[in-house]
């Protein structure tokens, strides 16, 4: 080496790239195959190796490094509320669109088509999140719009397109629809029934002088949301007090951008929310000033509508925290495979290849979970040309928010010990793990809190015994396999009854639910280093703690080879 040569570059593993995200994850494709998304394995592998390029992880860096502006006014102090974006955004934007991210299930009916759909948004989450959430709540909207007959025929053939258009225009000239969601004041937050924005019919003569037959039924909204979420969108999803016997009640409304006529809705974009992370995508504050909107669902059944969107929603939150530790693990696992110290890679280090195999444990059982839940949306409900099965909708009722909270509350821990992994390498911008962590808070806080996630469990289980004999029948298609398996779910059936009365205990109960049912999938399905591993870890008596502590008979390198295949 030249004496001045100080900057050779040596002993640093290759970023992570230009891998086929889809192909180097067994327990994603065995979860796809058994849950019946199988017949979609070939658009996955597609899509994989697109996700996995160094082309889109570029654009992914550069949709955060550029976040979105708010540009209220034109040169002529004209209202216009827009939001620009970098190009990268709406490439990111584009491909989960054309990909049918926002449609799939929706689209000619198909069994598996949730499955689908889920594992296509896991792969997602590896790459970019802030673009994941309008695409979500467009896909969680359609349920509740259907139940609007006038706005349906109007908007869904827009929405269902999987065509990206991001021009600010009315809805008739657009290849395709966007749709967002507005529940959160300042006073109230998840306490939405403290809202104060109130919704007042018009005239009926004049709004279908205005607006056409079709559209007669308008109200006037005035009030203000704290947090807007993607404010570009073509139209939101609104709650609002309406009148109902002289008393105000939550109600849900259509709120579009443009109105029938063509004219811009009286929507007020007071600024962006700064985040900590989700950077790409545009959160913001708004008011409304005498916006118009239309009613989805009965006065005063808001909170029952949106919460149909809400189980959607929920279940994407889990979908991207699975999402995000699989990305957190593969780039902490390449590096130490790449990257010696004392003499050795630090992949072949017993401590850390300990840290390691716990993370991919981890990673595994939250995939085997997702898609799990992801077939029970799927045959929970009358879809792909079969009947719905009660049994897999009681399933997803009580599955869906215990998984919102426990999945989405191991992703901070999850995150920091992959960035510890790397180093200082982790902890800076250049890579993507900063960002990754700062990713996972956000599907905690959106769309309910733990402690609310935790709460709805114990409303679940309120609901009658066929909740947990739901639960029951799908513990025990492993039982007979592990002593410990047994116990655990026995005590943990035992429990149910007492427990869901405990508001003090739910967060317990509902980790216990969650841990019951990944044992019982890896223990069905996994190979048995994996199954072993997460039994004695999660289940077991010294179960608990900080990452990185499995016991002495637990095959490491059997785990990490199947983690990511050299």
């Amino acid at each position: 080496m030249n004496r001045f040569d100080t900057h050779e570059v040596f002993n640093q593993a290759p970023a992570f790239a230009g891998v086929n995200l889809f192909r180097c994850d067994p327990a994603l494709r065995e979860a796809l195959a058994r849950e019946g998304g199988g017949w979609a394995a070939p658009a996955l592998e597609q899509l994989g190796e697109r996700l996995g390029s160094a082309a889109w992880q570029e654009q992914a860096r550069l949709a955060n490094a550029h976040p979105p502006r708010l540009a209220g006014t034109d040169g002529q102090g004209r209202r216009i509320d827009e939001i620009e974006f970098h190009p990268a955004w709406h490439a990111l934007m584009a491909l989960l669109v054309e990909q049918g991210a926002h449609s799939l299930p929706w689209e000619a009916p198909r069994a598996g088509a949730q499955v689908a759909r889920a594992a296509m948004y896991l792969l997602f989450g590896q790459l970019e999140n802030g673009s994941q959430c309008p695409v979500t709540m467009t896909y969680a909207a359609v349920p509740a719009l259907r139940r609007a007959p006038a706005i349906a025929a109007h908007w869904l053939p827009k929405i269902l397109a999987r065509a990206y258009d991001p021009r600010s225009l009315p809805v008739e000239h657009k290849r395709g629809a966007l749709v967002g969601m507005g529940m959160t004041e300042k006073q109230g937050g998840t306490d939405v029934r403290a809202n104060t924005t109130r919704a007042t019919p018009l005239a009926p003569g004049a709004a279908r002088a205005r607006f056409g037959a079709a559209f007669a039924d308008a109200w006037s909204l005035v009030g203000h949301k704290w947090f807007f979420s993607a404010p570009q969108a073509d139209a939101h999803l609104v709650l609002a007090q309406a009148d109902v016997d002289g008393r105000p009640a939550l109600s849900c409304f259509f709120v579009p951008r443009y109105l029938p006529d063509g004219s811009r809705n009286a929507i007020r974009v007071q600024r962006l929310k700064d985040k900590l992370g989700n950077r790409s995508n545009a959160s913001s504050e708004v008011e409304f000033c005498d916006a118009v909107g239309w009613l989805v669902g009965e006065v005063g059944r808001g909170v029952p509508t949106i919460l149909e969107m809400g189980s959607h929603t929920r279940l994407d939150c889990v979908l991207g925290s699975a999402g995000i530790m699989r990305a957190a693990l593969t780039h902490a696992l390449h590096h130490a495979r790449g990257r010696a110290a004392f003499g050795r890679p630090l992949a072949q280090q017993p401590l850390m290849r300990n840290v390691l195999a716990d993370l991919a444990l981890e990673s595994e059982a939250a995939t085997a979970f997702a898609l799990r839940l992801a077939r029970c949306f799927d045959q929970g409900s009358d879809q792909g040309g079969q009947a719905a099965d009660p049994r897999e909708a009681l399933l997803a009722r009580l599955l869906t928010p215990a998984g919102k909270y426990w999945i989405c509350k191991r992703g901070p821990a999850f995150g920091a010990e992959a960035m510890e992994v790397m180093g200082g390498n982790g902890y800076v911008e250049d890579g993507p793990l900063a960002r990754l962590y700062r990713e996972f808070p956000v599907n905690s806080i959106w769309e309910g809190s733990g402690n609310v996630m935790c709460l709805d469990v114990l409303r679940a289980l309120g609901k009658g015994r066929e909740v947990a004999d739901a639960l029951a029948a799908e513990l025990a298609l492993a039982a007979g396999r592990a002593p410990g398996y047994d116990a655990y779910c026995a005590a943990l059936l035992d429990d149910l009854a007492r427990a869901a009365t405990d508001e003090g205990g739910a967060r317990r109960l509902a980790e216990r639910l969650v841990v019951a049912v990944q044992a019982g999938l890896l223990l069905r399905h996994a190979p048995q280093a994996v199954a072993h591993g997460f039994l004695v870890s999660r289940i077991g008596a010294d179960a608990g703690g900080a990452f990185g502590r499995l016991p002495a008979d637990v095959d490491c390198a059997a785990i990490l080879a199947r983690a990511l295949p050299s």
